[in-house]
């Protein structure tokens, strides 16, 4: 993991603390899933969407291969 990379998973963070959608948009995308299950739960509660996007941004590989069901963990 390089500076840049590095950098760019801080400013992520920071985001998904503030608003989490958008830290979660930054890392998937607009028209991910993992970006509507991070509104649907910052609709039902700052605290879970907070914690969704934390855990989505650290834990789920952005460039996973396109079957759903198939996630690739990052730790």
């Amino acid at each position: 993991m390089g500076r840049c990379s590095c950098c760019c998973r801080c400013l992520e963070l920071l985001c998904s603390v503030l608003l989490p959608p958008l830290g979660v948009c930054l890392r998937h995308g607009c028209c991910s899933m993992e970006f509507w299950i991070s509104v649907l739960l910052t609709i039902l509660g700052y605290l879970p969407g907070v914690l969704y996007a934390v855990y989505v941004i650290c834990s789920v590989d952005p460039h996973r291969s396109h079957d759903p069901d198939d996630y690739v963990y990052v730790a």
